[in-house]
């Protein structure tokens, strides 16, 4: 009884935030920890068991569904204002298949549509998240089609493009693609009349042509201070030598120019042989896994 009370004790509060949010594809909760103080989850779901104990263990399980997201009714779920879903990459990533919209993981997107119009009541707010495929590949079309679809159900929306190492010393782009409810009002700050610096090409191109557009504009983050050796904990146990000796020879010739240098490596294939390619620039690439990962 007192080890769970004490677990219990190390659970995030998340409640204080003035408005709610439907957390779909949550993973380990990185959205409902960043956006804590403005939106609280009130029903999270993901499929995976690890990403679930997670998410648990840092919330807490009272708002949690393990579940396939085509197991979800959406007539179940209570109101939110905000409904968030970082559904799968896989077939939008330039390091996947390039399956697109409509292939079996990245295609779940419509599963969650059809949650949303199994709502009695549907949220205000929308935004998806994911990978710069899902605005440049296939011509734009994967990104058209899921427009019309939330234009179809009443909402007005656009895309931006950030990228992290605006803030952290990893390049991590990613798009966000935010809805609001036709006729509810924006703050005029939030938008503006053409592209910004959030828009890369493709956005700016499928923002002049599609219906039901927004132009998200925000202010200019302050300019990234910290680099990679800022954040390197010195005293961590290295375990990986084995993986130097695949290093190519390009790389190893710059690495032996520094006495002392912070720099990523990334196992790829080229072809046919696994190498260890190394990045100096201070800024860490972004991290994949096999199976891909949900969530930010």
């Amino acid at each position: 009884m007192l080890q769970r009370t004490l677990f219990e004790k190390q659970n995030i509060d998340l409640s204080s935030a003035p408005w709610t949010m439907h957390e779909f594809f949550a993973g380990s909760g990185l959205v409902a920890y960043g956006l804590k103080g403005m939106f609280a989850p009130i029903w999270a779901n993901d499929i995976s068991e690890q990403k679930a104990a997670v998410y648990e263990a840092n919330f807490g399980c009272e708002h949690f569904e393990l579940n396939d997201i085509q197991n979800v009714n959406g007539r179940d779920l209570p109101f939110a204002h905000l409904s968030w879903a970082s559904f799968p990459c896989q077939d939008l990533s330039l390091a996947g298949s390039l399956g697109g919209i409509h292939a079996s993981r990245s295609g779940l997107v419509w599963e969650w549509l059809r949650v949303l119009d199994e709502m009695e009541e549907k949220p205000r707010i929308l935004a998806l998240e994911n990978v710069t495929g899902l605005l440049s590949a296939n011509g734009g079309n994967n990104y058209r089609v899921l427009h019309m679809a939330l234009v179809e159900r009443g909402y007005d929306c656009g895309a931006i493009v950030l990228n992290a190492s605006h803030f952290v010393p990893q390049s991590r782009l990613r798009v966000f693609a935010i809805a609001v409810q036709h006729g509810y009002e924006i703050p005029a700050y939030l938008t503006g009349s053409s592209p910004c610096w959030l828009h890369n090409k493709a956005a700016s191109d499928l923002g002049r042509t599609l219906p039901g557009w927004i132009w998200w504009q925000a202010e200019n983050p302050p300019r990234r201070r910290s680099a990679l050796k800022d954040i390197i904990d010195e005293n961590s146990e290295f375990d990986k030598d084995t993986v130097l000796r695949l290093i190519p020879e390009r790389h190893q010739a710059k690495l032996n120019e520094h006495d002392t240098v912070y720099a990523t490596g990334y196992r790829r294939t080229r072809h046919g042989e696994q190498q260890l390619e190394l990045r100096f620039d201070g800024i860490a690439g972004c991290l994949r896994t096999p199976e891909g990962g949900s969530s930010i």
